[in-house]
């Protein structure tokens, strides 16, 4: 195994990112795991010579894995773009692939849905049962007064209730919108209002991390003032024991709703383009952009990534660690899974709690085959060390897999070597809320490297360009950008179709901009160096964030960093680093001042002269999404004396 080199690669006037580190290691899949693959190493080479010859005749295909009620007239149609719409002509309801099919198969009794909640209680659902359930709710739903074409806002922890409305409001043809269950009432508000959501199903509480969250007190705020037919229900599930407040007679309880109901419920047919979810940014600045998604691209391309990149097997157990709420939650916990007919595996909870081993005694416990997960989340248990994984078997895990932000190779290889016994190959994918399903991932046969996200996968031509859009050199960071249309892509920005042309396809002409820096190595591997705006210009070099936090995260006193820019009056811009240390660094270091000085150098020797920290500050943990993600722009208000903004998304 080769060590890391460092590279000092001068700036390109286009505007280039400087790429600085070189990754050699290699990771080869095991010769067990090749010759039990899917998509095995001739059919992969098949795949991309179909897809490279004639693209839409690949894509047809793979919509011909799933059930129509009737056939599309064309796969693309380009006349508007970038307003693509895909399998035009084409009936179908993505519900009837996920459930009301797999009634009629061997799978009817088969285990859909396991989920967990953080007390220790815990719901297990076979496909029929969670059909039957589903289908009470689509009954619920119509009696009172959804129908399609209608949005319902989903304002949910993960528990079964948040699929369950899912999956009713698809198969009515309503369109939802999941809202993250730790969005601010300010936030909430917002998205119903843009919406023009006809009804709000939320829970009266849940629990995270040893406390209940009161969550319909959070509607109640948000729902004050809203007028011009917003939120004429609102729906409530019984969770947390928490007291209420009902007000009569917008506020009606699940568990009355559903009780009467019937247990068989139509299926709306749907045309391929009509829409199956809004699903909003983050709102971390500006105004929140509702993605909107559509029933038939979006279940061709997230069911044939599914069963490709994690080589579902029959007898699967599949944990993906994302709420609901994001993408990864809608794509890879919901959909994907169940069209494939495996079970998924949910859990409402901290990771940490009651203690740090609990996301490993649930893969022990319920035997995952796969698990997906964040590198956040692997950072964070990383500071607690390998003995909490060695308590509890995890040999049913086969495959692995990343999502959400870059890993850096430190954090890839502890969870290769603790989780995954040195054996498990690494799914570290890269996609977007905007593109619905994976873009740039390995395969289970593929060679690896760590904290590269593979190749673009069979159907995706991507490629890293300059500003003018001009192929940048291997080796060499640019603008990441797909090249053609794929199903499962965001069809528009609800109420902005100028935003949605000036957001991605104006930016650079003629192709997606993704807004990610990346590079491509010599041998076709891709690496994601952080956002585009996540930038720092340090007397004239473009350096990205994610790429010098990954270098100081090789150092073995730091668990997790983060990197600002502040400005300087001789270079213009400085980096500042925070710093979360692992707890046995005073083994080595007399005090923090010695400390820094160390992981100052440490970045230079890594990354090469180029790469300046100014300064560290040490912390005990850093500003993070719910879903993992470090909010480097808390940082920088902080530091800079400015208004922090929305900070509902944080996770305290």
């Amino acid at each position: 195994m080769k060590k890391s080199a460092s590279q000092d690669v001068a700036p390109d006037a286009s505007g280039a990112l400087d790429a600085l580190s070189h990754e050699e290691r290699v990771f080869r899949p095991l010769p067990k795991v090749v010759l039990g693959a899917n998509l095995s190493p001739r059919g992969l080479e098949a795949a991309q010579d179909q897809a490279a010859r004639d693209y839409l005749k690949f894509w047809e295909e793979a919509a011909c894995e799933l059930d129509w009620y009737g056939r599309w007239d064309t796969v693309l149609d380009d006349s508007q773009a970038p307003f693509y719409k895909w399998f035009t002509g084409g009936k179908c309801n993505i519900v009837y692939n996920a459930l009301d099919r797999h009634i009629a198969s061997p799978n009817k009794n088969k285990l859909a849905l396991i989920w967990e909640g953080e007390p220790g209680d815990s719901r297990k659902f076979t496909y029929y049962e969670l059909y039957r359930e589903v289908n009470r709710f689509a009954n619920a739903l119509r009696s009172l007064g959804v129908g399609k074409g209608d949005r319902v806002v989903i304002y949910m922890p993960p528990v079964p209730e948040t699929v369950v409305a899912m999956l009713a409001t698809a198969k009515i043809g309503a369109a939802h919108s999941l809202v993250f269950a730790g969005f601010s009432a300010k936030s909430l508000r917002n998205r119903i209002h843009d919406a023009k959501a006809k009804m709000v199903v939320t829970v009266d509480g849940f629990y995270r991390n040893g406390r209940v969250v009161n969550v319909k007190s959070v509607v109640d705020e948000a729902l004050i003032g809203i007028r011009g037919g917003c939120a004429e229900t609102v729906v409530v599930v019984h969770r947390a024991g928490v007291d209420i407040e009902l007000t009569e007679p917008r506020d009606v309880r699940y568990e009355d709703v559903v009780r009467q109901e019937r247990s068989d419920a139509s299926t709306e047919v749907m045309d391929a383009e009509d829409t199956l979810f809004l699903l909003y940014s983050s709102g971390t600045t500006g105004k929140p952009k509702g993605m909107v998604h559509t029933h038939g691209g979006y279940m061709v391309g997230i069911n044939r990534t599914f069963r490709w990149v994690f080589d579902i097997k029959p007898t699967d157990i599949f944990y993906c660690t994302a709420d609901p709420g994001w993408i990864t939650g809608h794509s890879y916990v919901v959909y994907a899974p169940l069209i494939a007919g495996t079970t998924t595996v949910m859990y409402e909870g901290h990771p940490l709690y009651p203690q740090a081993d609990r996301l490993w005694d649930i893969i022990a416990r319920y035997g995952v085959t796969i698990f997906y997960t964040a590198p956040t989340l692997i950072r964070m248990l990383m500071r607690f060390g390998p003995q909490y994984p060695k308590r509890h078997d995890l040999s049913t895990v086969r495959l692995l897999g990343s999502v959400g932000e870059p890993i850096n190779p430190e954090a890839w290889l502890w969870l290769h070597k603790h989780i995954g016994r040195s054996e498990c190959p690494i799914m570290d994918t890269w996609w977007q809320t905007e593109t619905g399903m994976c873009m740039i991932s390995p395969l289970p046969i593929s060679p690896i490297k760590p904290g590269s996200v593979g190749k673009p996968l069979p159907g995706v031509e991507a490629a890293v360009v300059d500003k003018n859009g001009q192929p940048v050199p291997p080796g060499m960071g640019g603008f990441l950008v797909i090249k053609k249309p794929w199903p499962a892509m965001v069809r528009n920005l609800y109420n902005s179709p100028e935003g949605f042309r000036e957001t991605y396809w104006d930016k650079i002409p003629g192709v997606y901009f993704a807004g990610d820096m990346a590079r491509k190595d010599e041998d076709g591997f891709y690496f994601i160096q952080g956002r585009a705006d996540d930038v720092l210009v340090i007397a004239g070099h473009r350096l990205g964030n994610a790429e010098l936090e990954a270098a100081l995260e090789t150092h073995k006193a730091v668990n997790e960093a983060a990197i600002i820019g502040v400005p300087d009056p001789i270079k213009g811009e400085a980096a500042k680093a925070f710093v979360v240390l692992n707890d046995n660094w005073r083994q080595e270091f007399e005090n923090e001042d010695e400390l820094v000085k160390e992981l100052i150098k440490h970045i230079r020797r890594e990354l090469g002269p180029i790469a300046v920290i100014k300064a560290v500050e040490f912390r005990d943990k850093l500003p993070k999404t719910r879903s993992g993600k470090i909010m480097r722009r808390v940082l920088k208000a902080e530091e800079l004396g400015q208004e922090l903004g929305d900070i509902s998304v944080l996770e305290d």
